[in-house]
């Protein structure tokens, strides 16, 4: 259960940070409300997720696909350029993803 949480927070930080970008700057109402609701959002999944995980290993993950996703979602809906060098970090970001998963004894399996 705890990874579904973890996939949830980031889910809500996701759109949180989105939204945020969309806020200008906290002059749009709607955008605003979905900033602060996602990232409440976010955090209380994420303490849900501190019951099972370690906190080193649940924040490296929560932060590294929002990393992730946050950069997709500026490529895709924003219209913000990835060159190559942001690519090949984003994805050493997702081999550590991967290596803590796969690899770590911290991570319950």
């Amino acid at each position: 259960m705890a990874y579904f949480y973890l996939v949830l927070a980031v889910m809500a930080e996701t759109v949180g940070t989105s939204a945020l970008q969309a806020s200008k700057q906290f002059t749009r109402p709607l955008p605003s409300a979905l900033v602060v609701i996602g990232y409440a959002t976010a955090f209380w999944f994420l303490s849900l997720v501190l019951r099972t995980i370690p906190v080193g290993v649940a924040y490296a993950i929560w932060s590294g696909l929002g990393i992730l996703f946050i950069a997709l979602i500026g490529w895709l809906v924003f219209r913000q350029p990835l060159d190559l060098p942001a690519v090949i970090g984003m994805t050493m970001i997702l081999a550590g993803i991967l290596v803590i998963q796969l690899f770590s004894g911290a991570t319950p399996h």
